[in-house]
Formats: structure tokens, C-alpha cells, sequence
């Protein structure tokens, strides 16, 4: 099993303004949706609670929401306490690929705690304002591929898939 990370970010380090995503860009949305069907999704509290209520749980994937919080429920997702926990869970359901999905602080604790083999980042052209950030990828990864895409009138920034993998 490898458990990956997914994320897209902009140039100054931005996830997030106002426990919302800071841009709208239909393609990326679309491969985190194409990427992520059929797993088990692992996110942090606030990130579940940032998806607007007729989105979540996030269809056909297995939610799973870190918390620490013992009376946090949530309708038709598994509740745990680590993200340790979140991917035993998935592992023993038999998940390949896990996915952690946010928000910046599950983001941080995955990569300290070395718990990430593979990284899906999509890499937004531009600075914008925001409150929550990814911190810059160390050595330890490696970027295997990368997929550029331009702006059109339905995507306001260019943009890349960027594709990493720890380096053994």
C-alpha cells in the first residue's frame, strides 16, 4: 500500500483563505475528484467542515476525518483520532493508495511523521492571498512528472500537475 498526498498550491505556499480553497480552477477539481474515486480519503475536521454541506461526505470515496475531538461525528464517514489510525484503517479495508486531502495541518503532520510515499501537487502560477500554506517540498522528494496547463476563460491562473515520489 502507498498512501499519498494530495494538495495544489500556489507559488507563495497558499492552500487556503478562509477555510476555503483561494481559486477555482475546474481541471484541477476535476483530478481530485478522478484521482481521490474509490479511496479512502483522509482530512482534518476543519477541512471536512470547509466542504460546502451538499458535497459531503465526498461521493464514492471512504471519508475519513482526523479529529481531536472525541465527540465529533460526522453522517457516513469514519471519525479517528490520528492520521496514524486513519491509514490503518484504510489499510485493513484494503485501500492501495489512501489519499491525504487536508487541510494544512493534517498536511504538516503527515510529511514530519513520514507517513507519505507519493505526492500529487498541483502547482498554481500565481500568488494569492490567503491563511493556511504547504510548506516547500524537502529533499526527500523527487519529481517523477509534471503536466502544464494554461489558463482559458474557465481557469483564471496557469497551472501544473507536479507528480513526486520519496526518494529511497
Amino acid at each position: 500500500m502507498k498512501v499519498s498526498l494530495i494538495v495544489a498550491v500556489s507559488e507563495n505556499g497558499v492552500i487556503g483563505k478562509d477555510n476555503d480553497l483561494a481559486w477555482h480552477l475546474p481541471k484541477d477539481m476535476n483530478f481530485f475528484k478522478e484521482t481521490t474515486k474509490h479511496h479512502f480519503v483522509i482530512m482534518g475536521r476543519k477541512n471536512y467542515e470547509s466542504i460546502p454541506e451538499k458535497y459531503r461526505p465526498l461521493p464514492n470515496r471512504t471519508n475519513v476525518v482526523v479529529t481531536r475531538n472525541d465527540t465529533f461525528t460526522a453522517d457516513n464517514c469514519i471519525v479517528t483520532n490520528s492520521i496514524e489510525n486513519a491509514i490503518q484503517i484504510a489499510r485493513k479495508a484494503g485501500d492501495n493508495e489512501p489519499f491525504i486531502i487536508g487541510g494544512g495541518q493534517i498536511y504538516k503532520l503527515a510529511l514530519e511523521n513520514n507517513l507519505v510515499d507519493f505526492i500529487y501537487l498541483t502547482r498554481v502560477h500565481a500568488k494569492i492571498d490567503g491563511d493556511t500554506f504547504f510548506e516547500d517540498l524537502d529533499n526527500k522528494w523527487q519529481k517523477v512528472k509534471s503536466e502544464k496547463h494554461y489558463k482559458d476563460n474557465k481557469h483564471p491562473y496557469d497551472f501544473t500537475f507536479e507528480f513526486y515520489q520519496k526518494n529511497l
